[in-house]
């Protein structure tokens, strides 16, 4: 062989390269597409229990409280943590041996901590007092739930025979 036909370390490197190349490209590109995807499902969650967390008994929150066992990876430290808030804040949810106006307070705090804690693990820069405070929830939507809940409860009384529905006759008809 001349020196011309003779291959070097760099053409063997120049001729691998060319072949692997776009397999480590796309390799690359798939793998952060899927840590992409996965931040966004983590996000979605964050910002649903952010946006509902002066409506925690909504579908839209209950099902992203759902979704924390599912999407938050118990391999990475903080993320742990936020599974065990999660844990605790579930644990509480389901108590009632707690006093209600207890429990009530004891629920937010709890909830505060989940989402102080999530938004750590997504970057985010919020203390627990905003977390805390920074809802807006009109005192009509609160009345609008509390009158749907006593309409429930009273028609249900009413179904079940518990209650009687008061009739007043108005006319009585004339007899001719």
């Amino acid at each position: 062989m001349t020196e011309e036909q003779t291959m070097t370390i760099a053409d063997w490197l120049m001729i691998t390269a060319v072949f692997l190349g776009p397999i480590v490209a796309v390799r690359v590109t798939r793998y952060l597409d899927d840590q992409k995807e996965v931040r966004a499902r983590k996000l979605d969650i964050f910002k649903t229990l952010m946006a509902t967390r002066a409506y925690n008994v909504s579908w839209t929150h209950v099902e992203a409280l759902n979704r924390i066992d599912l999407e938050f990876d118990k391999k990475h430290k903080k993320e742990k943590e936020v599974i065990e808030a999660w844990k605790e804040y579930l644990d509480l949810l389901g108590n009632l041996n707690i006093p209600p106006d207890q429990w009530s307070v004891r629920r937010v705090d709890l909830l505060v901590e989940l989402l102080h804690k999530m938004a750590r693990v997504l970057d985010y820069d919020f203390d627990k007092t905003h977390i805390k405070n920074s809802s807006y929830s009109p005192r009509a939507h609160g009345k609008t739930e509390e009158q749907q809940n006593t309409l429930r409860a009273g028609l249900i009384e009413v179904l079940e025979g518990k209650r009687p529905i008061p009739m007043i006759v108005t006319n009585w008809p004339q007899n001719e």
